[in-house]
């Protein structure tokens, strides 16, 4: 049993805190369209799914942390692990939401904060100063516009905490606020990257891996992360004098995330249906489950923030299309879970 378990934490994806991520962004969405069944039972799913993950991640850190290392500082692996601070933010502000319990927010909140410094520097000081990179073409995917969705989720939990404070609410919004649009920048420089990518070097469709959806992702968690500032502006003095740029800016990356919908769906249907490239349980697959869920929850909060009403119109359908997608991939996991479990009683 340990020699099989060894096998599957050498290779342990980095990124499976993007399970996390999807299961709180869509459990949130669910929420505030009014299906409270079923965000609370996501949440259930989402308390096994983090302390699992965190379990499994002590264990590789035991038996394989050099091999942590070398992932870390990887052009291609290393973006995964912003998963981890993104998915402790999410999973903060899924129980604020859902149950109000901002006491563990708190404690997540802070922890999200060491992470991000941690990952951060490591994986950035990494791929500036090692000798040998990679080309654009080989060096860089979907998966480094993380370290901005990671960035945006620190702001987005530190927002929904401002309520619960006492003394500090303009010191905690002035850091959400800096998050943000740290956040911004670092999507628009990664996102120029990965278009000239798109647009000027030879794509072939085996490298189109799911985690590009997360240029879709990014800018919708980029929205919520803006309106969930609007909708707390009431809060600081300056957040309320900024209120009009915030919602021009916040709009702004909210239309970016839609116009990157359609385009991802072509190129989904030009890599699995043109060139057939066979689609099975990968776990790069919660990169295209977690846009999907946060675009519902990002379009209804930026309803509300601009006092728009007939934005709802997009999440009241979209949430269909991310519990499909969830269940889908959840189902493929439960599936490779057992299989494999099945194959070792063997």
């Amino acid at each position: 049993m340990l020699r099989y378990l060894k096998l599957h934490l050498k290779n342990l994806f980095p990124g499976y805190f993007a399970l996390v991520m999807a299961t709180g962004a869509l459990s949130i969405g669910s929420y505030f369209l009014g299906m409270l069944f079923l965000a609370r039972l996501l949440l259930y799913v989402n308390v096994v799914a983090y302390i699992a993950l965190w379990a499994l991640t002590l264990l590789r850190i035991h038996f394989f942390f050099k091999r942590m290392l070398v992932d870390i500082t990887s052009h291609t692996r290393g973006p995964g692990f912003f998963t981890y601070v993104a998915g402790t933010s999410v999973f903060g502000s899924q129980l604020i939401v859902v149950t109000k319990q901002y006491s563990i927010a708190v404690y997540l909140w802070v922890f999200a904060c060491l992470l991000w410094l941690l990952i951060m520097y490591t994986f950035f000081t990494a791929v500036t100063i090692r000798k040998n990179k990679p080309s654009v073409s080989e060096g860089i995917n979907g998966a480094w516009l993380i370290a901005a969705v990671a960035t945006q989720s620190i702001s987005i939990l530190g927002t929904l905490l401002t309520p619960y404070v006492d003394n500090g609410k303009a010191t905690l919004l002035f850091v959400t606020l800096c998050m943000y649009f740290l956040g911004c920048m670092l999507y628009l420089n990664i996102i120029t990257l990965i278009f000239y990518r798109f647009t000027f070097l030879k794509l072939e469709f085996s490298a189109l891996t799911p985690p590009y959806w997360i240029n879709m992702g990014a800018v919708a968690i980029t929205t919520l992360a803006g309106s969930t500032l609007i909708l707390h502006a009431n809060n600081w003095s300056l957040l309320s004098e900024i209120t009009p740029f915030l919602k021009g800016f916040t709009l702004f990356f909210w239309i970016t995330g839609t116009w990157w919908i359609p385009l991802l769906f072509i190129l989904m249907i030009w890599r699995h249906l043109i060139n057939r490239y066979p689609l099975s349980y990968e776990p790069q697959l919660w990169g295209m489950v977690f846009p999907l869920a946060m675009y519902t929850t990002s379009t209804l909060q930026l309803s509300k923030a601009l006092d728009f009403d007939t934005l709802i119109i997009i999440p009241s359908f979209m949430i269909y299309i991310a519990i499909i997608a969830w269940l889908c991939v959840f189902s493929s996991l439960l599936y490779q879970i057992c299989k494999n479990a099945f194959r070792y009683m063997l």
